[in-house]
């Protein structure tokens, strides 16, 4: 999709290429964020099998490198193109997207804003659940606590530990002394 938008820039239309490459970084990083990471995927279970499905995917990618190649040589024929009205000409790229978007594909435009909050939505209910190692407090629990409950004063006598006896020193004349 990278190649897309540099597509999009060739073409002089600098906000969809500039668009088009971040919501597609943007989607890879919430994938890699939401699926790998905070999932906790269990990768042995897909590893197992991984050898009896290689043909199957050596040919899927295979079909896909092939279209891939095909699109490329043959290129995009630009010239068929049809062109621009004398007004649309002068208005430019982005105010022309601006209009469109916000005239002729408003509907569309809400209902895929309500899809992305509803996928973040679930993006984060699935990640949040109750880990063993983290601690939970209870607000509530706080809110009820009172001083008398948290802090108790006791008197106790000191007592206080001797110090402890210096060790005796051996005396000069019979630890060094050769008769």
């Amino acid at each position: 999709m990278t190649l897309t938008g540099a597509l999009f820039y060739l073409f002089s239309a600098v906000l969809l290429a500039i668009a088009l490459v971040l919501v597609y970084v943007g989607a890879v990083m919430v994938l890699f964020l939401f699926v790998v990471m905070m999932l906790d995927l269990n990768s042995d279970r897909f590893r197992e099998g991984f050898w009896k499905h290689l043909p199957l995917a050596g040919l899927v990618g295979a079909v896909i490198a092939l279209e891939m190649a095909f699109v490329l040589i043959r290129g995009f024929d630009v010239r068929s193109a049809p062109a621009m009205a004398g007004a649309a000409a002068d208005m430019g790229n982005t105010k022309l997207l601006g209009v469109a978007i916000y005239t002729r594909y408003l509907y569309p435009l809400q209902v895929a804003a309500v899809v992305l909050l509803v996928a973040i939505i679930a993006a984060i209910s699935l990640t949040l659940r109750r880990r063993k190692d983290s601690r939970y407090i209870n607000p509530s629990e706080q809110m009820k606590a009172r001083k008398a409950d948290r802090l108790r004063i006791v008197q106790m006598k000191p007592v206080v530990e001797p110090p402890p006896a210096a060790p005796e020193a051996p005396a000069a004349g019979a630890a060094g002394a050769k008769p």
